[in-house]
């Protein structure tokens, strides 16, 4: 075991062996946090009432929330990045289900907002994050500027991923 294998938290060595291991590490990270907020997300909208919510539900849910306006289903694709517009399709279904939202349409296309019973929902979910979560993350003493800096990065290394998988699909 050299000082590079553990200086490199990953969980796929051969992946790491490549001249850049920093995106093996990255990659590890993205995976813990991947899973780590999807399971935050469950267990937050379960406190909020809602336990049969999946984590892209509750994605659904808030971005539907945003700014108070209607969405199509395109523009919620499209700011959560989701190619498969079944899986959102699905996802606005169980909530209007659950009465958290209701559709409308805006011309020819179909739109979904939250009901008041969702916006009571999202702002009972903050409150649950801003209790559980951010209070104990300003506990740890993390600068907001870093946060924002790596969300910033977050974005791009999405960016570099879209791109080398428009890239395998032409192979």
């Amino acid at each position: 075991m050299s000082d590079t294998d553990l200086k490199h938290v990953v969980s796929s060595a051969h992946l790491a062996d490549s001249g850049f291991p920093e995106v093996s590490e990255f990659e590890f990270g993205l995976t813990l946090a991947n899973h780590g907020f999807h399971r935050w997300m469950m267990r937050a909208i379960a406190l909020a009432g809602h336990p049969d919510l999946s984590g892209l539900d509750v994605l659904v849910l808030h971005s539907t929330h945003h700014r108070g306006r209607p969405k199509t289903l395109a523009d919620i694709c499209l700011v959560l990045n989701i190619e498969d517009t079944h899986t959102v399709n699905y996802s606005v279904k169980k909530l209007r289900k659950a009465g958290l939202v209701a559709e409308g349409r805006q011309g020819k296309e179909k739109t979904v907002q939250t009901t008041d019973t969702g916006a009571e929902v999202c702002e009972k979910y903050r409150d649950i994050r801003n209790s559980l979560l951010l209070e104990a993350l300003d506990e740890l003493g993390i600068e907001r500027d870093q946060v924002s800096r790596l969300s910033r990065i977050l974005r791009l290394m999405a960016g570099q991923y879209d791109q080398a998988a428009r890239a395998a699909a032409t192979y």
